[in-house]
């Protein structure tokens, strides 16, 4: 006597609940990729080709304004400029924990390659490593 089944397993599998979550996931990253800003202010970076590995934990802008010919400083992409003389006790109170002290210039492509070799001399004089930030090409 052959008894057959008169229920059938369903192989199918819905995709519904997977689309669900990968919806979720892009709204996700795209809400939090707005938020990573690392300099708040718009700057024409020159271009490179060349890629740094080395990740720097303190920036230092350069905004060159044309209007009346003048330089601000901002560290790590604040709002209010403050003058060259403080950038670097800035630079030693955050870096100073450090084991690898590192810090990026984000300079204008305007500003002089003077106002970003005083920087450099200020990492110089205190041992610190430097990455000059570009666009890529």
């Amino acid at each position: 006597m052959a008894i057959k089944r008169t229920t059938k397993v369903d192989s199918g599998f819905s995709m519904s609940s997977m689309t669900d979550i990968v919806f979720l996931l892009l709204i996700f990253f795209l809400v939090t990729s707005t938020l990573i800003n690392p300099n708040a202010l718009k700057l024409l970076l020159p271009k490179s080709t060349g890629q740094v590995s080395a990740k720097a934990t303190v920036s230092v802008s350069i905004k060159h304004w044309h209007e009346d010919d003048t330089f601000s400083y901002h560290i790590n992409g604040e709002e209010t400029p403050i003058r060259f003389d403080e950038i670097e006790d800035g630079l030693i109170e955050l870096l100073q924990n450090e084991e690898d002290p590192t810090f990026s210039i984000y300079a204008d492509e305007t500003v002089p390659i003077k106002e970003v070799v005083a920087v450099m001399n200020i990492a110089k004089r205190n041992h610190y490593k430097v990455i000059m930030a570009t666009s890529p090409e």
